[in-house]
C-alpha cells in the first residue's frame, strides 16, 4: 500500500479590515517569515537585502515575521530585528531581542523562544512560508533550503538542488555547456593542490587557459574574492588571495575588452519570463563589492538600488532580446526558481555573448530590473510567494514512503541491506 506525505497547508488567517464605508470585510493573511544574514562573507548584504524585501512586502495581506541568521547560525526575531538601524550594534540588537528555534507542525512551522520557558507557552511566532534572502556560501548554496525542507515549510525561490548547482560556478558551466549555452572554458583549483605543487597548478591553468584570466571563489557572489591576473606572478597573488575565501577556486580567460549586461528571470519550470537588461558600471577592470553596494554614497545601506548602471542598457533591440531569452533559457536549465538574475558578457571584440553566473538569491532580488518594466517590488514579492505555495501543492503529491512490513522481519545478524 502507498502512503502519500501530505499536508494540509493552512496558511491563512483571517482578520477584518473596514473600508472607506465603515464595512468590514475578511482579510486572509498568509504569515511569512523573512530569513536573512548567516554564516557568510556576504552577510552584511544579506541583512540590507532581506529589510528590504520586508519592508516591501504588501502588509495587508502577510504577517510577516523577520528572522535574522547571525554569523554563528543562531535565529532571531523580534520588532527591533526590523528596523536596519538597529544593525549598527548587533550585540546590543541580540541583547534585546528573542533567540528562536523552529518546530514543525502540521500547519506550518512554530518559533519557538530558546531556551523555553519553565512555565507558559514558548510560542513566539508561526510561519506558513519561508522567505529566504541570504547570499553567499553556507546559506545560499542549498544549506537553508534543506533546513527549511527538513521541517516541511514552503519557501520561495530555488530548491535544495537547484540551488547547490546555481551557486558552484562550475557545476553551473560544466550543466550550461553540456546544454548549449556559451560559456568561457575554466579549471578549478583546491587549495591543498595548490599548496602541495604550486608549479603543476600553474601549469594546469596555463595549458588550457591565456592570460589574462580571473580568479575568483566557486561558490561566492558579490565579487568577493575575484582578482585578474595577467602573468604568473600576478596569478600566484590572485589564488592566494581567493584561497582565503574558500577551498576550491575557478580560473577563466579575462575578456578586457567587455560589457557586463545582467538580466533577472521570474518563474519556475513551467513559466519564466525575463526582466529589463541593465549594464553595471565599473571603476576597475571587474565589478567590485564597492561598486554593487558602496559607490551609491550612502554606504551600501539601500543596497543594489544605488549601484550605478546604466538602464535599460543600450542594446540594440536584436541583442536585448537574444539575452533575455538566454537569461530564460539559463534559469530553466538550472531548473531555478523564483527570482534569479543571470549575469553575462560581451566580448566587445566579436560581440559574442557568454552566461558569466547566475545568482539564485540576487542583492535586493533584482527588483529594480522589475520596476523598469512597470512591476513594483511588492508585486515581485507576491509572485515568489505564489511560487512557493504551488511547488508546495505539488510536492504534496508526490510519494515519499512506502507501506511496508519489512521492519516486522528485520534481522541485523545477516548483511547489511542483502535480501534473503
Amino acid at each position: 500500500m502507498r502512503k502519500h506525505a501530505a499536508r494540509r497547508l493552512n496558511c491563512r488567517r483571517t482578520v477584518w479590515q473596514g473600508n472607506k464605508e465603515g464595512v468590514k470585510k475578511a482579510i486572509m493573511k498568509i504569515r511569512v517569515g523573512v530569513f536573512f544574514g548567516g554564516k557568510s562573507v556576504e552577510h552584511e548584504v544579506s541583512v540590507i537585502s532581506g529589510l528590504q524585501a520586508y519592508n516591501a512586502f504588501n502588509k495587508e495581506k502577510y504577517d510577516l515575521v523577520p528572522v535574522y541568521i547571525t554569523k554563528e547560525n543562531e535565529l532571531y526575531t523580534g520588532e527591533l530585528i526590523a528596523d536596519i538601524a538597529n544593525y549598527r550594534n548587533i550585540p546590543e540588537l541580540l541583547k534585546k531581542s528573542t533567540r528562536v528555534f523552529l518546530m514543525g507542525e502540521k500547519n506550518g512551522v512554530k518559533l519557538i523562544q530558546y531556551p523555553e520557558k519553565k512555565f507558559g507557552s514558548s510560542e513566539v511566532a508561526q510561519i506558513d512560508v519561508a522567505f529566504p534572502v541570504v547570499h553567499g556560501a553556507n546559506v545560499e548554496d542549498g544549506s537553508l533550503q534543506g533546513f527549511l525542507r527538513h521541517y516541511n515549510i514552503p519557501f520561495a525561490g530555488c530548491d535544495v538542488m537547484a540551488s547547490a548547482v546555481t551557486m558552484d560556478k562550475y557545476v553551473m558551466k560544466t550543466v550550461l555547456k553540456d546544454s548549449g549555452i556559451p560559456v568561457l572554458d575554466c579549471v578549478t583549483l583546491y587549495g591543498k593542490e595548490f599548496e602541495s605543487g604550486e608549479q603543476a597548478a600553474y601549469d594546469k591553468v596555463e595549458q588550457k587557459i591565456p592570460y589574462p584570466v580571473i580568479v575568483k571563489p566557486v561558490n561566492l557572489g558579490s565579487s568577493v574574492g575575484i582578482k585578474v591576473a595577467k602573468d604568473r606572478e600576478e596569478l600566484r597573488e590572485a589564488l592566494e588571495y581567493a584561497f582565503t575565501f574558500g577551498p576550491k577556486v575557478l580560473v577563466e580567460h579575462a575578456i578586457m575588452n567587455l560589457r557586463e549586461i545582467n538580466c533577472a528571470v521570474l518563474g519556475d519550470y513551467e513559466e519564466a519570463h525575463a526582466s529589463e537588461c541593465e549594464e553595471p558600471i565599473s571603476s576597475d577592470e571587474i565589478l567590485s563589492y564597492e561598486d554593487k553596494y558602496v559607490a551609491g554614497g550612502k554606504g551600501g545601506s539601500e543596497g543594489m538600488r544605488t549601484a550605478r548602471r546604466e538602464l535599460p542598457a543600450n542594446l540594440t533591440p536584436r541583442k536585448r532580446e537574444e539575452i533575455r531569452e538566454l537569461a530564460v533559457k539559463t534559469f530553466r536549465t538550472l531548473g531555478a526558481s523564483g527570482v534569479s538574475r543571470i549575469d553575462f558578457m560581451i566580448d566587445r571584440d566579436t560581440d559574442q555573448v557568454y552566461v558569466n553566473e547566475i545568482n539564485p538569491i540576487p542583492g535586493s532580488l533584482a527588483f529594480y530590473l522589475w520596476e523598469a518594466l512597470g512591476k513594483p517590488y511588492a508585486e515581485l514579492l507576491d509572485d515568489m510567494v505564489k511560487l512557493a505555495l504551488k511547488r508546495e501543492r505539488e510536492e504534496q503529491n508526490m510519494l515519499t514512503s512506502f507501506e511496508s512490513n519489512i521492519l516486522q522481519n528485520a534481522n541485523l545478524s545477516g548483511a547489511k541491506g542483502m535480501k534473503k
